[in-house]
């Protein structure tokens, strides 16, 4: 008998990382049902390279082997907008979609603020085997995609998404058109560090 009836979550998949994935994994191997929002849905950009459907397919390539007992669903920002930016019309959009949960796993400090009072909120990374546990960003993965090292973000993202990306192209795709500006925030960014609330907060205001 499975711990949950059902989980919820939300992430870019920017892309799908062996992080993520297993996360996902663990997640559908204790829940009924898993509800996996796509994040930031409506925004392509360079922290958003790939299309929320392109994000969906990565997960279906991945679990659709293994699992049935999950679904994907689009979560758009909406603090681009001035009278968004306290996040409040993201809640009520997420607290709808979701509807009832046993538990919503994250590990953003953000949205953990944000869904505390609606939902259980629990750290994604306690739902997954201390020896299954693995360090890796979407962000260290695209630098690595940006600087033309394919034999490092190849390491961090499953094979069967690898290939995904590949055949269809989204690599040299994601490089054309952000590989540059990707290289460029390395003046800012620390790729290899977690985010802080402020700075999670801010990235939602992006167009």
């Amino acid at each position: 008998m499975k711990k949950y009836n059902t989980l919820g979550v939300i992430g870019r998949f920017k892309p799908l990382h062996n992080g993520g994935a297993v996360l996902l994994e663990s997640l559908c191997e204790q829940a009924e049902l898993v509800l996996i929002g796509v994040g930031s849905a409506n925004k392509y950009n360079v922290r958003n390279p790939w299309s929320a459907e392109e994000s969906k397919s990565m997960i279906d390539i991945y679990l659709s082997p293994r699992f049935e007992n999950y679904e994907v669903l689009p979560i758009p920002d909406f603090a681009q907008e001035p009278r968004y930016h306290d996040g409040q019309m993201w809640r009520k959009h997420v607290v709808e979609k979701f509807g009832r949960l046993d538990a919503f796993a994250t590990g953003n400090d953000y949205v953990k603020e944000l869904l505390k009072n609606d939902f259980v909120v629990i750290n994604s990374w306690e739902l997954i085997p201390k020896e299954k546990l693995i360090a890796v960003r979407g962000s260290m993965v695209r630098l690595e995609m940006a600087m033309g090292r394919d034999d490092v973000w190849k390491k961090m993202v499953p094979p069967t998404v690898i290939d995904y990306l590949v055949k269809n192209a989204l690599v040299d795709r994601f490089v054309r058109e952000f590989g540059l500006e990707t290289i460029a925030g390395l003046v800012d960014n620390d790729y290899f560090r977690k985010e802080n609330k402020r700075v999670e907060q801010v990235h939602t205001y992006d167009s």
